[in-house]
């Protein structure tokens, strides 16, 4: 049998059906969480919007530098309500358990924001926990907390009085960038800030820092407290070292002793003598023990935080101690 062959007037009507029929469809090829269908060129449309490419990278130590470089004694503070301390806690567990959107409905309760922000020197993103309110003439003093997203969390930096403790949010920043997995808590306001002592984070439960603390301890993470001392209150020493209020830390601070004496600081280890500035009056240290978690509240000289060659040496010193963590976490998660 001959096939009949069909006109080209034929074909090309045939065409244009096939055409108007399947044209409507070619738009359910695009990728509905608002990346580029495959067959995109990725060529912008003449008067299109450019896509996001992304969290903005950012210098996340200097941004973090320059949100305490405003705090003073006379900036303010406004004490949260045990609402408002629980909200910003919560939150924050749930971004450890990645449920980042419901973190941030719950956020926006409080007036907090969520954002997501990549490191400019390692690259890893940060979520950023961070009031709202902070532009405003008198700021609330929260704080701020920042996330590594690149891997679980395992252990905390604490800086609880930045500016007053010169250069310890600078330390704490950089201690936090210097391993994955960790979380850095930072108060909001000069530690003078507050009415009687309202904004003194380190003595004081009622305070979203607490709340954020708490909620780390509950979950077994351990951390450093970063302070600073002036030099001539021990002028025999560069680092004061001590487990708070309890005992439970007192392993992991002969490590980070003996790491910093190594990289020639000077070190007061307060569970082998009597030293200035022990922190056993910390509130953070005394939940930490009250948890069985381990607890360091590490004081550095002023000669100290203020030399960035020292500053790098200080905080290579704390990536040992995480390291510590990191394998102990790990073998406990094999067992």
């Amino acid at each position: 049998m001959t096939a009949h062959r069909k006109s080209p007037a034929r074909l090309a009507a045939l065409s244009a059906v096939l055409f108007a029929l399947f044209a409507p469809l070619v738009g359910c090829g695009a990728d509905r969480s608002g990346g580029r269908a495959p067959h995109d060129s990725g060529t912008p449309r003449p008067g299109a919007t450019a896509e996001p490419s992304g969290p903005p990278t950012v210098r996340l130590d200097r941004r973090i530098a320059a949100y305490a470089a405003a705090f003073s004694a006379r900036t303010g503070y406004q004490q949260p309500s045990r609402d408002d301390r629980r909200t910003v806690a919560g939150a924050v567990g749930l971004v450890l358990d990645g449920r980042r959107a419901e973190a941030t409905r719950r956020l926006a309760a409080v007036d907090y924001a969520l954002t997501v922000h990549v490191d400019a020197a390692t690259g890893r993103e940060y979520a950023e926990i961070a009031d709202r309110s902070t532009r405003i003439p008198a700021p609330r003093g929260w704080g701020r907390v920042y996330v590594d997203l690149s891997a679980p969390v395992r252990w905390s930096v604490q800086v609880p009085h930045p500016v007053a403790d010169q250069h310890t949010e600078v330390l704490g920043a950089r201690a936090l960038l210097s391993s994955p997995g960790g979380i850095l808590v930072i108060a909001g306001a000069h530690r003078d800030a507050g009415r009687d002592g309202a904004a003194d984070v380190a003595h004081r439960r009622d305070t979203v820092f607490d709340a954020v603390c708490d909620e780390l301890a509950a979950r077994g993470l351990p951390g450093v407290q970063v302070h600073g001392f002036a030099d001539d209150s021990a002028p025999d020493y560069d680092v004061i070292a001590s487990p708070g209020a309890g005992s439970v830390g007192r392993a992991d601070g002969r490590l980070l002793a003996g790491a910093l004496t190594d990289r020639s600081f000077r070190v007061c280890r307060a569970w082998v003598r009597s030293c200035p500035l022990e922190g056993t009056t910390n509130v953070q240290g005394q939940a930490a023990a009250d948890r069985h978690v381990p607890f360091l509240h590490v004081e550095f000289a002023n000669s100290v935080r203020t030399d960035s060659r020292q500053v790098t040496r200080a905080v290579s010193a704390v990536q040992a101690l995480v390291r510590e963590w990191e394998e102990r976490r790990v073998v406990g998660d094999r067992g």
